[in-house]
């Protein structure tokens, strides 16, 4: 459809291996609109983090194309996927990947500094107060627990108004309660903003909460389900 903010056509990828070419991806088809939410699920191994990384434009595929917000992704060099993914992605990792010789303040801020936005100390402590942090703006993020580290990378992550977030096993890192605070989180801010979510996770429970569902079994897609 003409209006699609995300659109995967017949996406593969191969690497090479000592016994020759290995498969990672095998001709996988998505389309997702504005607002849609996206489980992706499998095994271990099943290729779920390689297809975040093609349909972010992380990586390019073997064949195949993705097409984010109108921009045809295997067409772009490096720098200019780079420009696409400031201008329209947020991510949430596993990791949480924050910057620790920042505060959870400056880490929020910083995307929007480099986005040129007016005002990016108010927009990052909006932010913060949204995910219940506001008693914590000017700690270190080294300092803070797993749950408010991942509340810090969610804020980070919607900062700058993305047309998609790519979560990459947001809650992989979390106890049971606390990961259940966050997923409710993830949703609801999805919701507000209005994001384009694409969810990995191996989390049934979670991935239940998606609108799709996209499984794969060594590398081929093998369903594509609405809820």
């Amino acid at each position: 459809m003409i209006n699609s903010i995300l659109r995967a056509q017949n996406l593969s990828k191969k690497v090479p291996s000592t016994e020759g070419q290995l498969t990672i991806l095998d001709d996988v088809c998505l389309e997702l609109q504005q607002g849609d939410s996206l489980a992706i699920i499998g095994r271990s191994g099943s290729g779920k983090s390689t297809l975040l990384g093609l349909l972010a434009g992380l990586d390019l595929p073997s064949s195949g194309e993705v097409i984010l917000a109108n921009h045809h992704l295997n067409t772009l060099d490096e720098d200019q996927r780079a420009a696409v993914r400031a201008q329209h992605v947020g991510f949430v990792f596993q990791a949480f990947l924050l910057l620790d010789s920042l505060n959870a303040l400056e880490n929020v801020m910083l995307p929007l500094e480099l986005a040129g936005h007016a005002n990016p100390q108010q927009r990052a402590t909006e932010l913060l107060i949204r995910v219940g942090l506001e008693q914590r703006l000017r700690h270190p993020v080294n300092l803070l627990s797993g749950g408010e580290q991942q509340r810090v990378a969610l804020a980070r992550a919607f900062a700058t108004q993305p047309d998609v977030l790519f979560a990459d096993e947001p809650t992989g890192n979390l106890d049971s309660q606390t990961g259940a605070s966050i997923s409710d989180l993830l949703f609801e801010m999805n919701k507000e903003l209005g994001t384009t979510l694409v969810l990995v996770t191996h989390d049934e429970k979670l991935a239940n909460r998606c609108q799709q569902h996209l499984r794969l079994e060594g590398g081929r897609q093998v369903e594509q389900l609405c809820n």
